[in-house]
């Protein structure tokens, strides 16, 4: 079984960034209770304001379609579109070395 390491990218309007963060923050803490969740950090980027990273590792595929269907992941979801200035970039794959 391979780890899913993954890579979210978001971009939150300026004038939304307070209630962006606290949405981020409550996705991360009950994120990171999930079975199978190794990794889930929140970065903000220092250098543009309004980028956010979440650097995801999933011990395997399975366990990261489970956080798909969990309610905060949708909360989070439809509590944030309105504060993006775009839709976020996912990107998943797995440890080449």
């Amino acid at each position: 079984m391979k780890n899913l390491y993954i890579v979210a990218l978001f971009q939150f309007k300026e004038n939304n960034l307070m209630d962006a963060l606290e949405l981020l923050k409550k996705l991360v803490i009950e994120t990171r209770k999930e079975d199978g969740c190794l990794q889930y950090d929140l970065v903000e980027d220092h250098t543009n304001k309004g980028f956010f990273f979440i650097v995801e590792l999933w011990e395997s595929e399975e366990h990261h379609h489970q956080h798909n269907g969990t309610d905060h992941l949708m909360n989070f979801r439809n509590q944030s579109a309105s504060l993006l200035e775009k839709s976020a970039q996912v990107y998943k794959g797995y440890k080449t070395f």
